[in-house]
């Protein structure tokens, strides 16, 4: 499968409408400082990519990732091997050097961290 063959057709809004991408840049800001949404230019297209791919929205990945119990947000485990798996699976897909591959599938790995999904990143073969 290309990189560019979306797996299921998502109507997305602009990524920066969506509530857990904004926490994600929050997120990135007050870590690193900066300014995410121009520091890296294929940030979000990278993730919007990934969220075609499995065509779901990003609010959609963290609520099938976690889940709110005794008021505090929890991770959902299957949830999260799902993805964990799905990021692999599409890292694979990506063309081009190791560097790159990593690139992509830390990219959507930081998205779910920022959104309380603890995840490693992934070993690159």
């Amino acid at each position: 499968m290309n990189e560019n063959e979306p797996h299921t057709l998502i109507d997305l809004k602009p990524l920066l409408e969506y509530d857990s991408v904004r926490t994600w840049m929050d997120g990135l800001r007050q870590h690193w400082g900066g300014d995410p949404e121009t520091e890296d230019l294929e940030r979000l297209p990278i993730f919007e990519a990934f969220c075609r791919q499995v065509g779901r929205d990003p609010d959609q990945i963290v609520k099938e990732t976690t889940m709110i119990k005794n008021g505090q947000r929890r991770i959902r485990i299957q949830g999260r091997n799902r993805y964990a798996a799905l990021i692999e699976e599409w890292q694979d897909t990506v063309e081009g050097s190791r560097f790159r591959k990593a690139k992509w599938g830390n990219t959507v790995r930081s998205f779910l961290i920022h959104n309380g999904v603890l995840l490693q990143s992934g070993i690159q073969t």
